[in-house]
């Protein structure tokens, strides 16, 4: 007698042989799939979702390249530099003009004499030429500076693969910093030191005004308002006359020279205030570049180890 377990597996070997068994039927229903292939059950695929205009092949279309090229624009260096070209084109073209004409009123109503005012006219004509370094070297400090923006903030949002950056690279980014930090001090004193004409000539204008408005009084006669410029420092007290009075005073505020100087001192000084504000946004994108740079290189090499 066989063993009990030798008879189940028998049992179960011939209830498989059963099972596989293909009935007629069956075999007609696979020879009409065979032969119809649009009977046959499809089989769906998973396909990406395509975003704007990405082609299936996984080729990114213009729209998609233009939010990735926007992504790398360093905004803050841009309005920065936008702002830092618009002011300091105002301080040194208005401030060059303002500067012709100032030297056109000492010499015809408060200096005569050439020699009295000889050493203010080299001055001036030296800070006319200072005017043309500083705008030579703010368009090209500008650009620069837009370039550098450019590069760290395609570098830290890692637009082009894989993350790169050198000590060098490093270290010109941290130059800019302290350059940009030194001329923005300098720039407060520019400002500070271009609202000296201005508040110059406004006491003039203002001291106009009051003799424009006490020519109704008689118990006040307007001769004895008068503006010293020799007080002011930019002209020695031996200049002959130095000062103004009365009518003459008035006749000054009222010539084109003195009302052109007047406002483009005003705009000069905006220029200088505009420049100022574009060197401390570069400060704060060139800091946050920097940091941003040394921290991920720091990431980089400890991944590397």
């Amino acid at each position: 007698m066989k063993p009990a377990m030798e008879t189940a597996a028998e049992e179960n070997a011939e209830q498989s042989q059963e099972k596989k068994v293909i009935t007629r039927p069956e075999m007609e229903i696979g020879r009409y799939h065979w032969m119809y292939r649009s009977s046959r059950p499809h089989r769906y695929h998973h396909v990406p979702a395509l975003r704007g205009n990405i082609s299936p092949l996984g080729i990114q279309g213009c729209f998609e390249c233009c939010i990735k090229c926007l992504g790398g624009v360093p905004y803050a260096s841009l309005v920065a530099t936008i702002l830092c070209f618009s002011g300091v084109a105002l301080f040194c073209g208005c401030g060059h003009v303002a500067l012709t004409g100032t030297v056109s009123i000492l010499e015809q109503h408060f200096s005569t004499t050439v020699s009295d005012h000889a050493l203010l006219s080299e001055v001036i004509q030296l800070m006319q030429y200072v005017i043309y370094g500083i705008a030579s070297f703010f368009f090209l400090y500008g650009i620069i500076l837009l370039a550098e923006g450019f590069y760290t903030t395609s570098a830290v949002k890692e637009l082009h693969g894989e993350f790169k950056t050198t000590a060098c690279g490093r270290c010109i980014s941290g130059m800019f910093v302290f350059l940009t930090y030194v001329l923005g001090v300098a720039w407060l004193g520019v400002f500070g030191f271009s609202a000296v004409p201005v508040f110059m000539f406004y006491n003039i204008w203002s001291t106009c005004e009051v003799i424009k408005s006490l020519q109704t009084n008689v118990t006040v006669p307007g001769d004895q308002i008068c503006v010293d410029i020799r007080q002011y420092g930019i002209i020695p007290w031996n200049a002959v006359p130095g000062k103004a009075c009365g009518p003459i005073l008035e006749n000054i505020c009222n010539t084109n020279e003195f009302y052109m100087s007047y406002h483009l001192f005003i705009v000069a000084c905006a220029g200088a205030g505009a420049t100022v504000i574009a060197l401390l946004i570069y400060m704060m994108a060139t800091t946050y570049n920097y940091a941003v740079l040394k921290f991920k290189s720091r990431e980089d090499c400890c991944t590397k180890f």
